[in-house]
């Protein structure tokens, strides 16, 4: 499919960029420096539309010799770091100082709108306090629970049927589709039913969604970004197209929600499990009005939330395991010993599932190691920012100015060897675990894939637990492989971290 995100060649576009840039050059350098100390130049904003298929890889290398630079670019300057005491300053030291801001709401807001995601001040203070109730109640935690185990058993039957062929699978595909098909229930109480491909406006929904994100990440790289939705053309035109679909879909779903809980409430019904109808009740009016843009903008948050991350952490995941069948095997026996009683007695993919109490699962160390050593090599968000909003000075002694956007790169600090060791670049679970075999956690400012201080991500256990219950029944029952051990593989650069073209894996049963 053609997106349209380079109109033109990247030597052009880097030419271009860097003709602008030298008018600006004397004003970055003399009357916006002073005396004061920023971060040493290494390169342009338009290095990255040049390098954009392989974003991540590039600031990996910048990182390799500046644990903190810039990258210049006209109207705002743009700080990179990798460095844990600088993360632990913005994120939560002098968390004041720095959000989200303007920068970003920007960027974002035509997808996002004022969800968490994209807002600060009273707007995310309301949602945080709102979603931090919801995920601590026992009554959420069962219900995704179950949710979990049943697309987890619908997968696995998938799987079968296929195993049973021989036929290779794209994986990340019915990952996508089953994480969808879980935050779905879990946000609306309803089941979209993308993964047994019996729901045509679901799929069309979540295709939309996909490329959304991608359209919204172009945004960052690409400064010129304003002109082309004033003239609605290029990938700006895309994206328009694309959040109507999404639009339309969610739209029609809070509506049909809100009139089935009035309805509800006149018949004094009971109150429904689902955080629609949670935030439905936190955000209704004392005259009873419903706020249908201010639900969707929470709503569309807690989506890419709960879907694009945990379908990219598990893809990631498999493939990594995949490649490592010694450590696939490991977590198949972890998984037997650690379901002993319950799960080996089980007779069905069904029943194994449900068996997957949070007491077997939080025996699964090894497993939790394996899981977060993929997070620390492929980051579900491996690129994030904020905006300073008063004048400051990092602990390293560069300052930022306000209105400077610093960003913080999880994906390039999972690879630093001056922060994992030597052997940063090689996949070992066993870097997360005591001499007893115990999960051991790192600092949230040096592993950042769930951000850390304030806006630590609520979710965290939710995700886990869900990776965990899908891994767990897989290899339970199967023995999976790459198609192609000698393809390699690439990310598609997005918001989050997917695979590019998929994950071909094919299936054993065991």
């Amino acid at each position: 499919m053609t997106t349209g995100i380079l109109e033109c060649s990247p030597a052009i576009l880097v030419a271009a960029g860097l003709s602008v840039l030298a008018i600006f050059f004397c004003y970055l350098a003399f009357f916006r420096g002073g005396t004061k100390r920023y971060p040493p130049a290494v390169g342009t904003v338009f290095h990255q539309v040049y390098h954009l298929q392989r974003l991540h890889d590039y600031h990996t290398g910048l990182f390799r010799e500046h644990k903190t630079f810039r990258l210049l670019s006209p109207g705002r300057r743009q700080i990179y770091t990798s460095d844990p005491a600088v993360v632990e300053h913005i994120l939560r030291t002098n968390f004041t100082s720095y959000g989200k801001g303007d920068f970003n709401y920007e960027n974002m807001s035509d997808l996002l709108g004022d969800g968490i995601f994209a807002v600060d001040g009273d707007k995310w203070k309301q949602q945080r306090k709102i979603a931090s109730y919801d995920f601590s109640t026992r009554a959420l935690r069962d219900f995704s629970g179950g949710v979990f185990n049943k697309n987890a058993a619908k997968l696995a039957r998938i799987v079968a049927s296929n195993a049973a062929t021989k036929h290779p699978m794209d994986f990340q595909g019915l990952l996508m589709k089953a994480t969808m098909d879980s935050i779905f229930t879990i946000a609306f109480g309803l089941d979209l039913n993308t993964l047994d491909g019996s729901a045509d406006e679901g799929s069309r929904f979540a295709a939309a969604f996909d490329d959304a994100s991608e359209f919204t990440l172009v945004r960052y790289v690409n400064v010129f970004w304003k002109v082309a939705r004033f003239l609605n053309v290029g990938v700006e035109a895309t994206l328009r197209d694309r959040i109507k679909v999404v639009d339309e879909f969610v739209y029609k779903r809070i509506r049909g929600r809100a009139d089935e809980m009035s309805d509800d409430k006149a018949r004094d019904a009971h109150p429904k499990q689902d955080l629609l109808s949670r935030f439905i009740l936190a955000t209704t009016s004392d005259s009873g009005k419903v706020d249908y843009k201010y639900l969707r903008d929470i709503i569309m948050n807690i989506v890419i939330a709960g879907k694009d991350t945990t379908a990219g952490g598990l893809s990631w995941f498999l493939y990594m395991v995949c490649k490592h069948p010694d450590v696939q095997e490991k977590i198949s026996k972890e998984v037997s010993e650690a379901t002993a009683n319950a799960g080996e007695a089980a007779s069905s993919v069904d029943e194994f599932s449900r068996s997957l109490t949070d007491e077997a699962l939080n025996r699964m160390h090894y497993l939790h190691a394996a899981l977060t050593e993929t997070l620390r090599l492929y980051p579900s968000v491996p690129l994030d920012n904020k905006e300073c909003f008063s004048d400051d000075v990092l602990p390293n002694g560069f300052s930022v100015g306000k209105g400077d956007i610093v960003y913080y790169t999880p994906y390039a600090m999972g690879r630093m060897e001056r922060l994992w060791g030597d052997d940063a670049h090689e996949f070992r679970p066993e870097r997360w675990l005591d001499q007893d075999g115990a999960f051991q956690p790192e600092s949230p400012f040096k592993f950042t894939a769930f951000q850390a201080g304030p806006r630590i991500c609520l979710g965290k256990e939710f995700a886990y637990r869900q990776m965990k219950i899908f891994a767990a029944v897989l290899f339970r029952f199967f023995v999976l492989a790459l198609r192609d051990e000698k393809a390699s593989v690439n990310y598609r650069s997005m918001i989050t971290l997917y695979i590019d073209q998929g994950l071909h894996l094919t299936a054993t049963a065991r």
